[in-house]
């Protein structure tokens, strides 16, 4: 069976909660970078939406989906078997 890695969706979630609570509050005061912070919370957004249609798609023609936690996710195995 074919299989895709995809990030994770805690990933988006980590994203924008550090930019919903930390990051907005720090440029409150500006209104620029605040539609600049908004704007990126807007695209993280979709980009999670776009990505559960993804594996809805996936799901549908039999692909499965390995959300992967990190870059280093499938050397994981190979580092951890002696030589």
């Amino acid at each position: 069976m074919e299989q895709i890695p995809l990030p994770s969706p805690v990933h988006y979630e980590l994203l924008l909660q550090l930019l919903e609570k930390q990051t907005m509050s720090a440029v409150n005061q500006n209104p620029n970078l605040r539609h600049q912070v908004n704007q990126l919370i807007i695209t993280l957004r979709k980009a999670a939406v776009q990505q559960k249609h993804l594996e809805e798609v996936c799901q549908f023609s039999s692909v499965s989906v390995d959300h992967r936690w990190s870059l280093n996710h499938c050397n994981a195995g190979k580092l951890a078997r002696p030589e």
